[in-house]
């Protein structure tokens, strides 16, 4: 299977130009032209790398970056022409793994992608099994009793979130910041306690009395039940 890489670029040219020299190097390729389109792309496949632009027709690739690296360890390249150093240093704050300026040269753009997918992990899982819950990172899908459970974008990522760090208890922060919002601002502990409500009445036997996803009370919730990597 082909690496997948999402590339967010609103310039047309530049967006087709990238996209095909990519195709030729045997990838598959997702375009983007806004941060709303790359989200979609985001949430919905199985991402190696995201090569993005900072400056955006509805948002910052800062932000994107931000939200990205919160949730998820995919490699992040930024293609921008913000050159300063404070702009190079800021992208490398939010979390990415390369930066280059335009204007560049596609066979050197190409080398470092190469060079980076050289560092992605082969032996991803294809599952993470709890109990009668497997978890498959690919697809981004879910089963229970081997029967499908269907998950909002936040829910499977919370649910992800935990299943990676099981028996450990994860603070509210940690777990707000898991589902940053792309605009910057967290979401409160409200908005948490209803998507940790709504994946238990989805995971748990008896929702009211849960016996997986427990919440420790003054320090987080913890997902008490171990979970195999296979």
């Amino acid at each position: 299977m082909s690496h997948e890489i999402l590339l967010l670029e609103d310039d047309d040219s530049l967006n087709h130009s990238v996209s095909l020299k990519l195709k030729k190097e045997g990838y598959t390729v997702y375009s983007a032209f806004t941060v709303e389109e790359a989200l979609r792309f985001y949430q919905n496949e199985n991402l190696s790398l995201i090569i993005c632009d900072i400056t955006l027709p509805d948002g910052s690739g800062l932000d994107f970056c931000s939200q990205v690296r919160r949730e998820s360890d995919v490699l992040f390249l930024f293609l921008t022409a913000l050159d300063r150093e404070e702009d190079i240093m800021a992208g490398y704050r939010q979390g990415a793994d390369d930066y280059i300026t335009k204007p560049f040269s596609l066979p050197v753009l190409i080398s470092k992608v190469n060079v980076l997918l050289k560092r992605f992990p082969t032996d991803n899982p294809q599952s993470i099994v709890s109990g009668n819950i497997t978890l498959y990172p690919d697809e981004k899908r879910v089963v229970k009793n081997g029967i499908p459970i269907s998950l909002t974008a936040k829910e499977y990522f919370l649910l992800s979130f935990f299943m990676e760090n099981p028996m450990r208890i994860l603070s509210k922060n940690q777990l707000l910041e898991s589902i940053w919002d792309i605009e910057g601002n967290f979401v409160d502990e409200n908005t948490l306690s209803v998507n940790i409500r709504r994946l238990r009445e989805k995971i748990e036997d008896n929702p009211s009395s849960p016996i997986i996803l427990k919440n420790i009370r003054g320090l987080g919730y913890i997902w008490e039940r171990k979970c195999e990597k296979q």
